[in-house]
């Protein structure tokens, strides 16, 4: 394509000056080398299970090599998965190599399994995504790997909870149902000062919005599924690896079988391309919803870290170069019934899990359930909007609408 100058195979691309290039153009051009794309604009989709080769001698040599970036068999990658994984790679300056994974979940459980042995201790802030509570709480803990709940906002505190057992801190920032924002570079500090590995997931931010590597964490998590894919209709995971931590990854999730498809890797790299643009929406579609609910006298809270009132607005403004799509709100008492009447009856909502695609999504949830190291006390139940690329005007009378639906339910 001309943006690198073509480089032997396994090597990452050769600097052309361009390092300083912007978002908008790396996400354009990330992960497009000439041997991979042949000449077309996009790297193909490689299927392949068995690789052949031209005789055993060759076959014996390519399996007592490196086998990253390497046609060896199926299960280590094509050039399809190379390319994304290589271009989220380009997205956080300074890391060394991503892996893929068939889901974000999937890319949690490689990650905290290639650190943690039976025995250690794992810090898990405690607004986590409930599927990673789940690991912890099972997988990991029938390894015999205790797991630890700390408050979102603890900061530079977490070095009291450090003792000799602790070999990871994961982090969410933000807290995908509360949205707390995490003073990440001091719990990195408190981390190295230990020799503790962290890992972040930062699938809300996108490295977009967030560099992770740069701030010193070991390892950055993406459900690709979401903002990477952007169209809600392909699993896809990756965890990117600060310089000296891939060689372990990419051995423990070999060990472990995981591969993400070819298909799924391209439509992830379509994906990828128009993930600059679509974040500048979801980001303005979001804050002017957000802004618009706080005035509701239906409302009690509203959850957006770019908006003051959010637990860790400080540091999203020191720490983030943006937002994206999606926050909660607290509504003004009322119970199960005035919340499901509002969601039901919206229009331009969908129902459903997930989010991060096209399409606006409601559902209704309920922290307090899933915490054990902080027990939040809101005013009323909570929905969490996924704000789409719909005409935000139509949204809000959407909206709209369903808080009448509320509050004649709730009386």
């Amino acid at each position: 394509m001309g943006r690198h100058p073509r480089c032997a195979e396994g090597d990452r691309p050769v600097s052309d000056g361009h390092d300083k290039i912007g978002d908008a153009t790396r996400v354009v051009a990330a992960g497009r080398r000439a041997e991979w794309t042949a000449g077309v604009v996009n790297t193909p989709v490689w299927r392949a299970s068995t690789i052949l080769y031209d005789n055993v001698a060759e076959l014996r040599a390519r399996a007592g090599r490196d086998t990253h970036h390497r046609l060896f068999y199926g299960r280590r990658g094509t050039p399809t998965q190379w390319s994304l994984a290589d271009a989220l790679t380009e997205l956080e300056p300074g890391a060394e190599a991503t892996f893929l994974y068939p889901s974000g979940v999937a890319a949690i459980a490689a990650a905290l399994l290639s650190i943690l042995s039976p025995g250690d201790e794992l810090l898990l802030v405690d607004s986590t995504y409930d599927p990673t509570r789940s690991l912890a709480n099972g997988l990991l803990k029938r390894l015999g790997i205790t797991t630890r709940y700390y408050d979102p906002l603890i900061g530079a505190g977490i070095a009291d909870l450090i003792g000799e057992r602790t070999k990871a801190i994961f982090m969410e920032s933000p807290g995908s149902l509360t949205f707390e924002v995490q003073d990440v570079p001091a719990i990195v500090a408190a981390a190295k000062a230990h020799g503790v590995v962290t890992l972040l997931d930062n699938t809300w931010a996108t490295p977009l919005n967030f560099r992770a590597i740069e701030r010193g964490v070991d390892y950055t998590i993406l459900a690709c599924t979401k903002y990477v894919v952007g169209h809600s209709d392909v699993m896809l995971g990756s965890v990117t690896a600060a310089a000296g931590r891939f060689a372990k990854l990419r051995d423990t999730s070999h060990q472990l079988g995981q591969i993400a498809s070819p298909d799924d890797a391209w439509l992830g790299s379509r994906g990828l391309r128009t993930m600059q643009l679509r974040l500048e929406r979801h980001e303005q579609s979001a804050l002017a919803i957000a802004r618009w609910l706080e005035t509701r006298p239906e409302v009690a809270r509203v959850l957006h870290p770019a908006l003051p009132s959010c637990p860790g607005h400080d540091l999203f403004a020191r720490d983030f170069a943006g937002a994206s799509g999606l926050f909660s709100f607290v509504l003004q008492g009322g119970g199960e019934a005035a919340r499901a009447a509002l969601i039901d009856g919206l229009d331009h909502f969908g129902i459903g899990y997930s989010w991060g695609g096209f399409e606006s999504l409601a559902i209704p949830v309920d922290p307090e359930k899933y915490r054990t190291a902080t027990k939040p006390d809101f005013a009323g139940p909570i929905v969490r909007l996924q704000i789409g690329l719909e005409d935000v005007n139509d949204l809000i009378a959407d909206l709209e609408r369903g808080l009448a639906r509320f509050s004649a339910v709730r009386g």
